[in-house]
């Protein structure tokens, strides 16, 4: 995700000229930055975080990004959600060796992706479910899961009709409880709450069923959901445009989501993550290429929020790396250790962030 488009440093005096058909301009006016701390603006696509924002619900870290260099979508991504950045092979991520550490037992939806397959990030020793829709997480779906070690399982009852492996057999076991308690949760009759208008969307129908399955009190933890389409080499536009569209999906989700969970807010935080993000000068095809830093947005009500941390140098050229791109100077690890422990509690940086001795971000109150 382009961090300069979503949250620009509109009093920078390189930004127009870097971006002449890209960079808007702060105002009051339909289509203009929404002025978020007078340095940084808020791209309007955003526009339904603002309210967020300014409740101080609502934190941004800006120039956050991976300390290794690469502008591959497919290692950049391998290595944030193992959390080892430069390192292939890690067996687990991040996600799942958090899990791990709040040591109790959990229920089949401790942990969810709410994805065709299983992301690096839940990978790991400890279970994880992988489905499209709670829909077809139903005894006699005979859809695939995924057990623990992240690879292909077969239906429910196929599961125990085709290997006597152990593991597989605990894994179709989970899958067949899980199957269970939803068949008392009453997919079919939920409605969000009053005003709530999810968009039809990858994310937002996410975000829904993960809103349901937190209002049903199954025991959920950890839920993953996917914003795809922010790859904007060409045709990006300024206030129109993929990227206004996609930003309005991403806020319209999460802001209808953060409506609808009502009192359960309190128990929940909402973290965006993505793998880089642009390069701050603006291509022949009115887009953007791969870059480094990027923004993110981790949102609750005990976030300290409405600020904006890290840091985003003048764009001189002389201050972008490899005269191109944003720097990072916030390691994505300090921010997912910040979210971490001070939200899930857990207590081994070390595990959790293998051969990193940095400190976690402050991010609550």
């Amino acid at each position: 995700m382009d961090g300069i488009a979503a949250v620009q440093p509109f009093n920078d005096p390189h930004l127009q000229q870097l971006r002449p058909d890209l960079a808007l301009r702060q105002g009051s006016e339909t289509g203009q930055l929404l002025d978020l701390d007078g340095r940084f603006g808020l791209h309007p696509g955003f526009q339904p975080l603002a309210r967020l924002f300014q409740e101080q619900r609502l934190s941004i870290v800006h120039g956050v990004g991976s300390p290794h260099t690469t502008r591959s979508h497919f290692d950049a991504q391998d290595y944030m959600e193992t959390g080892t950045p430069g390192r292939k092979g890690t067996a687990s991520g991040w996600l799942n060796r958090a899990v791990g550490q709040l040591e109790h037992d959990g229920s089949p939806f401790r942990a969810l992706s709410l994805t065709p397959a299983l992301p690096r990030s839940l990978y790991g020793p400890n279970y994880a479910l992988s489905v499209e829709r709670l829909e077809d997480l139903r005894i006699g779906a005979g859809l695939p899961v995924l057990n623990n070690s992240g690879q292909t399982a077969g239906g429910f009852e196929a599961l125990y009709r085709q290997t006597s492996e152990e593991l597989l057999r605990e894994s179709g076991s989970v899958s067949l409880d899980a199957a269970q308690m939803l068949q008392e949760v009453n997919l079919d009759q939920y409605r969000p709450s009053r005003g709530v208008r999810y968009p039809n969307s990858t994310l937002g129908n996410s975000l829904k069923q993960i809103a349901q399955l937190i209002k049903a009190g199954v025991g959920l933890e950890v839920a993953f959901a996917e914003s795809p389409g922010w790859d904007t080499h060409a045709r990006q536009g300024g206030q129109f445009g993929g990227f206004t569209r996609k930003a309005n999906d991403l806020a319209r989700s999460i802001s209808n989501f953060w409506q609808d969970l009502g009192p359960y807010q309190d128990q929940v935080v909402v973290m965006t993550m993505t793998e880089f993000g642009r390069t701050v000068h603006q291509n022949g095809s009115g887009g953007t290429d791969h870059g480094r830093a990027s923004c993110l947005f981790v949102l609750g009500n005990e976030v300290a929020g409405g600020q904006i941390l890290g840091n985003v140098p003048t764009l001189a050229v002389e201050n972008l790396e490899d005269g191109r791109d944003l720097p990072v100077t916030t390691d994505f690890r300090s921010v997912f250790t910040g979210v971490a422990e001070g939200h899930l509690g857990t207590s081994s940086r070390e595990d959790l962030f293998p051969d990193w001795s940095g400190d976690p971000l402050s991010l609550f109150r």
